[in-house]
């Protein structure tokens, strides 16, 4: 699978996103200058975490609003996997690829520690490799976690069996509504998560339990 990781200024996940590309496909992915005028032509699209812009405005406001965001959205309309964590996440529900918002964390704190996620529908692209119900270790770093819908909103990506990963046994970090740590878009291509999946896929970082994610969608 052809992959790219698109950077923006202010992120500072990106080397870790392509090293768990690398590692686990075993090419490395292209890596995007938010300001370059087009993508190669890949199988998925990264847009990693950190704090693009300083989160000023609000987390991902900017950055949502880069020409880069606009092929973005037509290679997802295409039907091209998009993949964005934690700061990935709140760039995508800005630009509209994905319903809800993220806002501040319930505790006003910035908050950095591993929580348990379950996996509320493994029958999408990026969770094949996991089973309906499974809990897995993931670490979650940011201030603005805080998943929001309005009420129809969250009752139709509920129906939809868009929410797939939940913050489980009381390890919700910031107060998502209905535990809510990732969803997709209606087509099931783009996927929102904020734990990072990619510091968590070898031995040396004291587990593998995000290996799955990257597994599956590379081969």
């Amino acid at each position: 699978m052809k992959s790219a990781v698109v950077v923006f200024p202010g992120l500072n996940r990106e080397r870790d996103m392509v090293t768990a590309l690398e590692k686990i496909g075993g090419t490395p992915p292209a890596v995007v200058w938010h300001k370059d005028t087009d993508l190669p032509d890949v199988d998925l699209i990264v847009i990693p975490g950190g704090f693009s812009y300083g989160d000023y405005l609000r987390a991902g406001a900017i950055a949502a609003r880069s020409p880069m965001m606009d092929i973005i959205r037509d290679r997802a309309e295409k039907g091209v996997k998009v993949l964005g964590v934690c700061n990935g996440f709140q760039i995508l529900t800005e630009a509209g690829l994905l319903p809800g918002v993220l806002m501040r964390n319930a505790s006003l704190k910035f908050v950095c520690r591993e929580v348990k996620l379950k996996i509320a529908n493994a029958d999408t692209a990026f969770t094949g490799r996991y089973s309906d119900g499974q809990v897995i270790r993931c670490p979650v770093a940011h201030h603005d976690g805080n998943y929001f819908a309005e009420t129809d909103t969250l009752k139709s990506i509920e129906d939809n069996g868009q929410v797939v990963f939940r913050y489980a046994e009381g390890s919700n970090p910031n107060g998502s509504l209905n535990d809510i740590a990732g969803i997709t878009n209606a087509k099931g291509n783009v996927l929102g998560m904020m734990p990072h999946p990619e510091n968590l896929i070898e031995p040396e970082h004291g587990g593998e339990d995000g290996r799955a994610l990257f597994a599956g969608l590379l081969n």
